[in-house]
């Protein structure tokens, strides 16, 4: 099911991606000091080095290294090209609930399994959105399995079953062959396996956390907004539809005839699409109608 039919380039979430990516990048070539300060306390470092903190396993997925032009050139691409399609297909909220847990599995898997794999090794932080990303790609080749994937470097069509198929076995292989090529390679297995585990779980999770950190809505007075709160409309109008008299066919509304017919339609698009998608005029109809019963 599609929940997201904006067909924008530049979708909200990989826009705020992609800006807050470029940005911390540019701001690490241009000043050092920052460069400095955000690897000591926004790179995720090993946990036997010390200098591990807990929000470490978010903030690393915005860094990128100054001096690997390519790393962030191809992570943003990446994310582009995949990730636009993934936020239209599952909406802004979901995605980024998903693209943030990649990110943080592939930075929990990269901590337990890197040192296994490099012993004695110095204790260096690893930055990068390849994590999460490889989470997007899982994430896009499960959804849209048979949808061609130019791979580089060969440029053949591939169906996107089979592109992150052989994307996580070259990785997997180089993580194992190749421990000291300055990749986290586990990392991007980690993005990809916790990208899995979501698309057989995430909706479960995901609706758990929507009723966790769910908040009534407020009754607010800004100048953009409706003085009248939404769910006591929503509920005067139940009450418009369970009390009206049947035998009463129109209202008089700011001199207006309203029938009863119109005021069912209302109610109706209510119930099927919700209150945010009836009209200004329409609220004052039901508002003013449940007034008079």
């Amino acid at each position: 099911m599609s929940y997201y039919s904006d067909n924008q380039t530049f979708p909200s979430v990989i826009k705020w991606l992609l800006i807050s990516n470029v940005s911390i990048f540019l701001l690490s070539i241009f000043i050092g000091e920052f460069r400095v300060l955000s690897l000591v306390f926004g790179g995720l470092w090993p946990l036997q080095s010390g200098n591990f903190l807990p929000w470490q396993l978010l903030s690393y997925q915005f860094i990128h290294d100054a001096n690997g032009f390519t790393h962030i050139l191809f992570n943003m691409l990446a994310l582009w090209m995949f990730g636009s399609e993934m936020e239209r297909h599952w909406g802004s909220k979901r995605f980024i609930f998903y693209y943030i847990l990649c990110g943080i599995g592939a930075g929990i898997i990269h901590m337990i399994v890197s040192p296994l794999l490099t012993a004695n090794g110095a204790y260096v932080p690893t930055v990068g959105a390849s994590g999460a990303i490889m989470g997007v790609l899982i994430g896009y080749g499960f959804t849209f399995p048979d949808r061609p994937v130019m791979m580089f470097p060969f440029f053949i069509p591939i169906p996107a079953k089979y592109f992150v198929l052989i994307y996580a076995g070259i990785d997997l292989i180089m993580g194992l062959t190749n421990t000291r090529s300055g990749v986290a390679h586990f990392a991007h297995l980690g993005g990809a396996a916790t990208g899995y585990i979501l698309l057989l779980t995430g909706d479960r999770l995901y609706s758990f956390i929507q009723k966790l950190f769910s908040k009534k809505p407020k009754r607010t007075f800004s100048g953009r907004s409706n003085v009248v709160n939404a769910n006591w409309v929503e509920k005067r109008s139940n009450e418009v539809s369970q009390h009206i008299d049947s035998n009463t066919k129109s209202y008089t509304v700011d001199g207006e005839v309203v029938t009863q017919r119109q005021i069912d339609e209302i109610l109706e698009r209510i119930s099927r699409y919700g209150y945010q998608n009836i009209t200004d005029k329409e609220r004052r109809i039901l508002t003013e109608v449940s007034k008079k019963l």
